[in-house]
């Protein structure tokens, strides 16, 4: 059995096959598209097309790539970008751009929210979240306010992969999952939240899809593509989920003590829980996962972008930014920084700068610039992990994705900031892995095939065990100190106004 993978990101698409039986990655394919240009600060969007036309374009690679085994194709998985806004009118067409993950344009309709509800503490008690400018809900309230003619033409409100379900399918669902990233879902009772619903309109419900189980299909692959790709009849289409829902499945991070952290352009850290994780300072965020379990998740803006940006100031390769930061003692010889270039989600400082603090004659120099970034960032991550460990969550082993995992310094870092063996996977696939896994298990239970989900991540998910970093002793009272460091500077700063 053959599964299709499908990983809809902000800057591409990526597709690829899996062998059920032997878990090679047989073939794969990637677009890239970029953003709707022009827009003010803070506004990040995205045309549904560029992802539809990317799909079909990465699919039809694919498929040419295996050739004739195409037939042997059972099912389809797709993995989406989280909190993406796409509305549709009667028609099923696309009102207007998609609003992104990204786009920070909603922090004044966060205020509303959280003035209705009491504050975050309100909204917390009455959904499991916060509301954060990335998420969906104050999107839509956005649209309702700056553009009412659009909302008035609202027949139905999908998130990104669930559009490119509906593209593949004609059927419109969401599950459990990327629904809890919303903010609209209230997480402990996975059921949608009506207050928040009707403050933001009392109509708005009957535009959702029915938020439901994570397990089930959502139909058959369209006639006119099935016909156009030559796939067979009874091709299903999973539930699917959302990016870091699919990263979890992809690293077989669905048991407790697995993590996953992702050093992407962004940053992610999340891990399995049995039961709902609230955090009522609102820094973690309660999501479902794509089992029908709980996926708590702490988010960053900051990671490969920022030590992109030093890598490019000194016009270095990847080798010499990792040599330059190996060759600087840990802590950067008393160089910190605060690494929030593109504004901040964990903590929510969605106005954030970033600050470099501590320089003197002896650090102020290249080395000590890149180190202080790298470390920074992880540090940024490391104050989501310790909300997990005072929630209760606490990783014994992590996981590493994403370009950043690639640098053995950073890994060994990594290692050192959350004092956790950090370990990579063999396959980079992540999230179209994690697509195609649950497609396949979702193809297996609709073949009356009750297969434990584990049962397949543990033959097809695969450690690189010469990645592993063990956490260095020498180094754990220094970093420790860092951290606490680089919170107090944050809460200082913020507090008096300067981030």
């Amino acid at each position: 059995m053959l599964i299709l993978g499908i990983d809809n990101g902000t800057q591409s698409t990526k597709t690829v096959v899996l062998d059920f039986e032997t878990g090679a990655i047989l073939a794969s394919a990637q677009a890239a598209y970029g953003l709707v240009g022009g827009l003010p600060p803070g506004h990040m969007e995205q045309e549904p097309q560029v992802w539809t036309d990317a799909v079909d374009k990465t699919v039809r690679e694919c498929l040419e790539k295996i050739g004739a085994r195409k037939s042997e194709i059972k099912a389809i998985g797709v993995s989406g970008q989280q909190h993406g806004l796409v509305v549709l009118d009667k028609k099923n067409e696309v009102i207007r751009p998609a609003k992104l993950w990204c786009d920070t344009s909603t922090v004044e309709q966060c205020g509303q929210f959280a003035e209705e509800f009491g504050g975050a503490r309100g909204l917390i008690e009455l959904s499991g979240n916060t509301m954060l400018p990335g998420y969906t809900a104050p999107k839509i309230l956005w649209l309702k306010q700056n553009e009412p003619g659009n909302f008035k033409s609202i027949n139905s409100v999908l998130l990104p992969h669930d559009y490119i379900n509906f593209w593949l399918t004609g059927e419109k669902r969401m599950e459990y999952g990327d629904a809890s990233g919303t903010g609209l879902l209230d997480v402990r009772k996975r059921k949608w939240c009506k207050p928040l619903f009707n403050f933001i309109d009392p109509g708005l419900m009957e535009h959702f899809p029915k938020a439901e189980s994570s397990r089930k299909v959502v139909g058959l692959l369209r006639d006119t593509l099935r016909k156009e790709w030559g796939l067979s009849d009874s091709t299903v289409v999973s539930s699917g989920g959302g990016d870091n829902m699919m990263g979890a499945i992809g690293t077989g991070n669905i048991e407790p003590g697995v993590m996953t952290v992702s050093l992407g352009t962004s940053g992610t850290l999340y891990s399995y829980s049995d039961k709902p994780v609230t955090d009522p300072e609102g820094d973690v965020a309660a999501f479902c996962d794509s089992t029908d379990a709980w996926l708590p998740l702490v988010c960053t803006m900051n990671v490969t972008v920022a030590t992109e940006q030093v890598r490019n100031l000194f016009n270095w390769s990847h080798a010499q930014l990792n040599g330059a930061i190996s060759a600087t003692s840990a802590g950067a010889g008393g160089l910190l920084f605060l690494p929030y270039i593109n504004g901040e989600r964990t903590p929510n400082l969605p106005k954030g700068t970033g600050v470099l603090h501590g320089l003197t004659t002896e650090n102020m120099h290249p080395g000590h610039l890149a180190r202080a970034t790298m470390e920074g960032v992880t540090l940024g991550l490391a104050y989501g992990l310790n909300r997990f460990r005072e929630l209760g969550v606490k990783p014994t082993e992590i996981r590493l994705t994403g370009g950043g995992s690639q640098s053995g310094v950073w890994r060994q870092i990594a290692a050192d900031i959350f004092g956790v063996p950090t370990v990579c996977l063999t396959s980079s696939e992540g999230a179209a892995l994690g697509a195609a896994i649950q497609a396949s298990w979702a193809c297996e239970n609709a073949l009356g095939h009750i297969t434990p989900l584990s049962e397949i991540t543990n033959r097809l998910v695969s450690l690189d065990e010469s990645t592993r970093a063990l956490p260095n002793p020498a180094n754990k009272s220094l970093y420790a100190d860092l951290l606490r460091h680089h919170t107090d500077l944050t809460k200082r700063l913020h507090a008096n106004g300067y981030l």
